[in-house]
Formats: structure tokens, sequence, C-alpha cells
């Protein structure tokens, strides 16, 4: 039993974080790559996706949601700081746990964080698939919605052309855009007829395959490819990649914010705190636990500890810096969006370009179109990026087969075979999933890990208090049981039904370990020799 938590000696972190040749990871990055890889993971998803799902839970309180989880992801932020400036090793929470709770626990967490990454990207890469079908209706394309959406997305946004045929000749003299335009749609769509929706069977024109209509997020999938392409190539390329995009999306989530100002109309974040936030501050905390899915991505850096040149000093300054710029820019988006439109016409897919769309300001729609493309493209990079980083870190521990999951390219000096495989799964399940499903099973798995994170410091402060600490975490123990706390009401307010997905992911991973890594983990092989010697 003293084997399932046996813990990675620091002597033996600190090893393989100085460890050089070309088998291993390149150090390549400073604290302005670190800085825009978690600006990059960060604005994307929340702003040009989520968002539009917050809105239906928290109305304009969604500007609060922001603010609980930004706090939430705050007190863990200081947290993994200090454990990444200590522990500069690929991994993050894996690596973290398994240098104080044990090899059991860093499983667990490197399993969950597995479900993080790999279904954040396929989120992603859902809500990038939105935006191109926007940005194709631009140069007024039309992509079949079967081939365009999963099936019962598909299905939704059929409904929704069909909603605006009936609006053209039952309501034409209501203004498109209008306030009173958008809340007949929402009724209409909210409500549908049978004829509304043999009509929208119609117009989604999906074949039928053993009696069941089919659908395939296509432009999901290719997109997951190409960046997987750009991963495997190298992480300095995939740096310059990302700076290039991340710069893109800033100015047009601040072009967003001046001129959405613009239109914002007062009454629409109401006049009282029951209009204001119309479910209270329940569903305030409601939106708060989905919209959590925004902020992933300060704890990708830390993934990239190994490919870091001065990882004590520049990954603290990367996480702490990139959570702070994407808090502030949320809160501006939330409170533009949620004054522009009513909370509950906000659009779910691509709530900004429709909302901007609905004013008439087309030019506005198709830059935001742009910049959403663009962004949650840097999105997907992270997510993969830090997927195949944990899954490196497993593998070299034994847990996993290292001759796939850890083998690094001579040339590219890349993890290339565990690249391509969380490329193509995320591709595949982001194109056949429901957005809102993916997302929802992220959160869950990402809030565990910062939960394990916040209680590892505090384990480690005692454990070995004499360690060098290149940045220490404030304020200890309150921060980390403020992270505990936070990120824990946040896992309670995403449902039951999440927990049994969590429940059984980890039962499965639970199985593989039990069945694989425990006759393959190093540190085991370790500890049984030395007890040998001494026996």
């Amino acid at each position: 039993m003293s084997m399932l938590f046996a813990r990675k000696p620091m002597d033996a972190l600190m090893a393989e974080a100085h460890a050089e040749g070309e088998h291993t990871l390149e150090r390549a990055l400073g604290p302005f790559q670190l800085t825009a890889l978690g600006v990059g993971a960060v604005i994307g998803a929340g702003i040009f996706v989520m968002a539009g799902l917050g809105a239906h839970y928290a109305g304009p309180g969604l500007m609060l949601s922001f603010i609980l989880s930004g706090l939430g992801c705050g007190f863990a932020g200081l947290c993994y700081a200090e454990f990444a400036a200590m522990i500069p090793l690929a991994g993050s929470a894996y690596t973290y746990a398994y240098a104080t709770l044990g090899e059991l626990i860093a499983w667990i967490i490197g399993w969950d964080l597995t479900l993080e990454y790999a279904m954040g990207a396929s989120t992603v890469s859902s809500g990038w698939s939105n935006n191109f079908v926007e940005l194709l209706n631009v140069f007024h394309l039309k992509f079949p919605l079967w081939l365009a959406y999963d099936h019962w997305t598909g299905l939704r946004k059929a409904t929704e052309e069909v909603a605006r045929e009936m609006m053209a000749s039952n309501f034409s003299s209501l203004v498109p855009g209008s306030q009173d335009y958008i809340k007949q749609m929402s009724n209409l769509i909210a409500a549908p007829t049978a004829e509304m929706t043999a009509r929208a069977h119609q117009v989604l024109g999906a074949p039928v395959l053993f009696g069941h209509e089919i659908g395939i997020n296509l432009p999901a999938l290719i997109i997951a490819i190409i960046i997987t392409t750009v991963l495997a190539i190298g992480i300095k390329e995939s740096a310059k990649f990302n700076a290039t995009i991340v710069v893109v999306k800033v100015v047009v989530v601040l072009f967003v914010i001046g001129l959405g100002a613009k239109y914002v109309h007062p009454g629409n974040w109401g006049s009282n705190w029951h209009e204001f936030a119309p479910f209270g501050f329940s569903g305030i905390g409601a939106a708060a636990a989905y919209i959590f899915f925004a902020y992933i991505g300060f704890d990708a850096v830390s993934t990239t500890a190994q490919e870091a040149k001065n990882p004590q000093r520049d990954l603290p300054i990367g996480m702490i810096l990139s959570l702070l710029i994407c808090t502030l820019l949320y809160i501006g988006v939330a409170a533009v969006l949620t004054g522009m439109v009513p909370w509950q016409s906000v659009n779910i897919e691509a709530p900004l370009a429709r909302a901007f769309l609905d004013r008439e300001l087309t030019w506005a729609s198709d830059i935001i179109v742009v910049g959403a493309l663009a962004g949650l493209t840097s999105v997907m990079l992270v997510m993969l990026l830090g997927q195949t980083r944990v899954l490196y870190a497993m593998a070299s521990d034994g847990l996993l087969p290292k001759k796939f999951f850890a083998e690094v390219h001579p040339r590219f000096r890349t993890p290339f075979k565990n690249t391509f495989l969380v490329g193509i799964l995320a591709g595949v399940v982001g194109s056949v999933t429901p957005i809102d499903d993916i997302g929802k099973m992220v959160n869950i798995g990402t809030l565990l890990a910062f939960v394990i994170v916040c209680i590892s410091i505090m384990v480690l402060r005692k454990t070995d208090p004499d360690r060098a600490r290149p940045f220490r975490t404030p304020l200890v123990p309150f921060v980390p049981i403020m992270g505990i706390v936070a990120n824990g009401y946040l896992m309670i307010k995403l449902g039951w039904l999440n927990w049994a997905r969590l429940i059984v992911w980890l039962a499965i991973g639970l199985v593989v370990y039990f069945t694989y890594s425990v006759k393959h983990s190093k540190v085991r092989a370790r500890l049984q020799k030395s007890v040998g010697v001494k026996g």
C-alpha cells in the first residue's frame, strides 16, 4: 500500500530538469513567449464561445461570474507559480503531485489533465468551426450544415434558419436586429412547432445511416490536424505562430470593447439586482463554473517548464501576468456583450459576432469573426501543447509506454508520436460532440487539478520547508485554502451529471494504472530495489 503513495524524490526531479541532449525537450521560451502562451490559451474560448453560454445562466451578472472564476484561478495560480519555479519540469500538476502526494494521486491528476487538455482542444475546435462557417457566410459561401456541425448542433442551427424565414414572412414589420425582433426570434426557437421541426430537418439535409441522420464537424477535424502538425515541427515555431495570433486577437478584443461600448443599452443590465442577476448569486456561481473553461491556459504555461530558458524567473511571470491581463479583458467584453443584447437573446455559438451583426454592423462582425478564428486557433495550440507535455512526463516516469509517448524527434525535439495521437483524437471528438457537453467535462477536471495543486503546496511546505523556492506563494495557508474553497465551490455548481462523468473517467484511469503503470513505474522500481538492497 505504501508503494501507491511513493513520492518522486526532489533530487531526481531536479536532475531531469537539467538534462540536455537531442532526446530532451529544447529550452527556447522566454517571458514574452510564456506570457503569450498564457494569453493565447485564455483569450478565445471564453470571449468567443463560452461567454454566450454563461450569459444564459447569469444574465448581466456574467461580469461577476468572470470575476469569481478569476479569483479561483488567481489563488490556484499563485500555488502553480511556486511549483513551476521550484520544479521546472514538464507535467504541471501531475509532476507537483508526484513530488508531494505520491504516485497514485499523481496518476489521478495526470489522467485528469488528459481530460482537461484533450477535451479542451475538442471544445475549441468546435467553436473554431462555428466561426469559420460565419466567415464563409461573409463571402456568401454556404457550407452544408451536416458537415459544419455535429448532428444536434446542426439541427439547432437549421431550426434557427427556419425561424428567420418565419420572421421574414410573419413579422416583416420588425426591424432585423432590434430588441423586439430578437425577442420574437428567441420565442420561436424556444418552442418550435411540428412544422418548424420538419422544415429544420429539410434544411439540415443530413444523409441517413442505419435509420439515423448523421453529422460531422469537418472544419473542427481539419483545424485540429493542422495545429497538430505545427506542434510536431518544433516549440520555437509553435511559439512564434502563437505570438503572432495573440497580437491579432488582443487587438480585436480591444476593438470589440471600444466599438461595442457605443452600442450598449444600459437597460439591458437591469435597474435592480434581480434584473442584473435574474437567477441570483446561484446563477452567477453556475455561470462561473461553466465559463471557468475560459480561464484554462495559465496552468498550461507550467507544462512548458522544461522548454523555458529561465523557468525559475519566467514561469511565474508568464502565468500571473497572463491571468491578470485576461481577467480585465473578460470583464470588459462581458459588460459590452450583455449591454448590447438582452441576456435571453445572446447567441451561444458566436455571441459577439452575432451581437454586432444584429446591429447591422456587418463590417465589425466580420472583423470579430477573423479575431475569433485567430483566438481559437491559439487556444487549441496551447491546449494540445499542454496535453502532449503531460503525457510526455507520465511516460518518462514509466506510467505510460515510453517508446511512444516520450519519444522525442531528434531534429524537431518534440514528442511527435503522442502529439499526432492527441491531435487526431481531439479533432474526432470535437467533430461529433456538442460543444456544451464537452466544455462541462473539461471544467470539472481542471477544477480538480487546481484543488490538488493547492493541497500540494501546503503539504510540501510541511515536508520540505527548506527547499529553495525562487517564487513563494504569499499568505500560506490562506491562499491555498481559499483556492480549495473557491474551486471546490465551482465543482459543486457543475451538478451531479458532470461529477458522474468525472468518476467514470477516473475509474477508467485506475484500470489503466493497476494493469500497466504499477508494473512499469520507475519510482516504484527504484524503491523496491532500495528495499531489496537493505534487506
